[in-house]
């Protein structure tokens, strides 16, 4: 359906996140990968989705000059927001553990941003979801961590998982978001092209 519409872009998708990857396949779009490393750092006075904006921005902006008339790069971070703070990756299983347990029978925000840049014009659009945890205990959280290494993703956890399954009691907004890309947004921007 999207596919015909795009047609005349070349869609380059600038993530190594396999979650993404899926996601565009799954909504039917040719697209290629293109991935440069970008140290991730923002300004410590960036609160929510302004983190998000900023670094989706910032990945994006590293292909600046490189775009031909028909390309269309997309970029994307997402964070975790718990308690005024952004939870990322962690960087390592003691870390994990951490934000699991303050994770842990609390309701804490899932935030993307998605970067759609052209030669011509630079935007980003943004999704807010809330997942609420049942009481995670010590035990349950070792499991998850020992078994599913969820070290990859931002907040410790992959809501598509066991940890997910067993411990998410809540969620208000969209599902996708949580695992890193919020697609209605996304065919809803693509779809208006």
């Amino acid at each position: 359906m999207l596919k015909n519409k795009l047609a005349p872009y070349r869609i380059i998708l600038a993530s190594g996140s396999p979650r993404r990857q899926q996601f565009f396949r799954d909504l039917d779009l040719d697209f290629e990968i293109r991935i440069k490393e970008v140290e991730e750092i923002f300004p410590t006075t960036l609160k929510g989705e302004e983190i998000t904006n900023y670094l989706s921005l910032l990945k994006a902006n590293v292909f600046e000059g490189e775009l031909q008339d028909n390309d269309l790069l997309i970029t994307s971070d997402t964070i975790v927001w718990h308690k005024n703070t952004p939870l990322g990756k962690p960087k390592d299983a003691q870390e994990a553990f951490e934000i699991l347990k303050s994770l842990s029978n609390n309701t804490h925000e899932v935030i993307t941003s998605v970067c759609f840049k052209t030669k011509k014009k630079t935007e980003v659009i943004s999704e807010t979801t809330k997942v609420t945890f049942n009481a995670l205990s010590d035990e349950t959280i070792h499991y998850y961590l020992d078994n599913y290494q969820p070290f990859d993703k931002a907040g410790a956890y992959g809501i598509q998982e066991w940890i997910g399954y067993i411990g998410v009691s809540k969620i208000e907004g969209s599902y996708t978001n949580v695992m890193g890309l919020p697609t209605d947004k996304v065919f809803e921007y693509l779809s208006q092209l």
